[in-house]
């Protein structure tokens, strides 16, 4: 077997590495709920790699997750639901069928018009999804916030079903608000928190990252990107932290808070002198 850069022989080795006895034991042993955490991990990797701005790696990792789509793509086939080319095809209906201004007859539309008809036709194609699936009527009818994936991270998803809302008008009308809520919500953690409910205090603590969340959406910040610029943040001042600690001879455990801020303080002067 060699490489090459045709589809179909990408196609071929999966089929070798997951037939019976002469295939490999790890990968004839999974199933789509198993491959699945693996799907979503590349789709981060391509993310890491765009973020990096590294073009080579990038390469890889979409390499990466294309093997993701052939590999549920031949589990599928195995079990007769449907194959590679059966993927490739509703990708293609599904993009000529989106883009009526595009490969149709709606032509000259403005980008505005263009979002308005792009929601009909997720509309329609929902109503007939429903309907294949045998729903009732009642059960079919649309939702303005159907097609957000429940299992999408919650900020990402908290985003995303705030923009569905605001699309049919319910939605704040300035920041000045976003923020009043903001700070109604800190109010009620602080509430929780004094009255020791802990349930309270999660959900309280959920309603003001949501409340966050559309505040970031108000002002164009993507809260997803935004937090995880905030996680590498405090990683790189964390590390700076250990990398001083450990020069001193001293640990993580016995050095003193004192320390550890001031420690803190010269990474983050640091990095603001950097981006000067």
């Amino acid at each position: 077997m060699t490489p090459s850069r045709d589809i179909s022989r990408l196609l071929e080795i999966m089929a070798a590495l997951r037939t019976p006895e002469t295939g490999c034991p790890w990968d004839l042993e999974q199933d789509f709920a198993s491959i699945a955490p693996y799907t979503v991990e590349e789709a981060y990797e391509v993310a890491d790699a765009i973020e990096r701005n590294d073009l080579h790696d990038l390469r890889d990792e979409l390499g990466d997750l294309l093997l993701q789509v052939v590999f549920h793509s031949r589990m599928a086939e195995e079990q007769g639901a449907f194959v590679f080319g059966d993927v490739v095809q509703a990708i293609t209906e599904k993009l000529i069928r989106r883009h009526p201004h595009v490969f149709g007859n709606a032509q000259d539309l403005s980008p505005e018009t263009v979002k308005i008809l792009w929601a009909d036709i997720k509309a329609e194609e929902r109503r007939l999804k429903a309907e294949r699936l045998g729903a009732e009527p009642a059960q079919a009818a649309s939702s303005a916030l159907d097609g957000v994936p429940r299992n999408m991270p919650a900020l990402a998803r908290a985003e995303k079903l705030q923009s569905k809302a605001a699309r049919v008008g319910f939605d704040w009308t300035n920041t000045a608000d976003v923020i009043a809520k903001i700070r109604e919500e800190l109010t009620e953690v602080e509430e929780a928190l004094t009255a020791a409910d802990k349930s309270a205090v999660r959900e309280e603590i959920g309603d003001l990252v949501f409340a966050v969340a559309n505040l970031a959406r108000h002002v164009g910040v993507d809260p997803e990107a935004a937090t995880h610029a905030t996680n590498a943040k405090f990683t790189s001042r964390f590390n700076y932290i250990e990398r001083h600690i450990d020069r001193t001879g001293k640990t993580m455990a016995n050095a003193s808070l004192g320390d550890m801020e001031m420690l803190w303080e010269e990474a983050k002067q640091l990095a603001k002198g950097s981006q000067a």
